[in-house]
């Protein structure tokens, strides 16, 4: 019983530090002018997309570690687990700090 209210509220945690807090820092970089196409952007991204590869992957790596009579859970957290390491590293390089304004926009 524990694990399964852990794992709740790890959810309600997860999703309000990467959705929420996506929406919140795309609606600070976009200008005025394209914040409901960019909010649009991402939701798309990460509610369709993002959602659609997850799921395809998770069912690979599920289907990798089958084993008989069972699975090889700890394989198969440690594959996302590293995936998600990867992408951090890859936002914590590529990311700067810029606002876009409407002029930037115009030229």
């Amino acid at each position: 019983m524990w694990m399964l209210i852990l794992g709740i509220v790890l959810h309600g945690i997860c999703y309000d530090f990467f959705f929420v807090t996506g929406q919140i820092y795309t609606n600070y970089k976009a200008a005025d002018k394209i914040k409901s196409a960019a909010q649009g952007l991402i939701t798309l991204a990460t509610y369709g997309v993002g959602m659609m590869i997850g799921f395809s992957l998770a069912g690979k790596i599920t289907d990798q570690y089958a084993e008989a009579g069972g699975h090889a859970w700890t394989n198969i957290w440690l594959t996302p687990a590293a995936i998600a390491l990867g992408i951090l590293v890859f936002f914590l390089v590529i990311f700067k700090d810029e606002k876009v304004s409407a002029e930037h926009l115009k030229h």
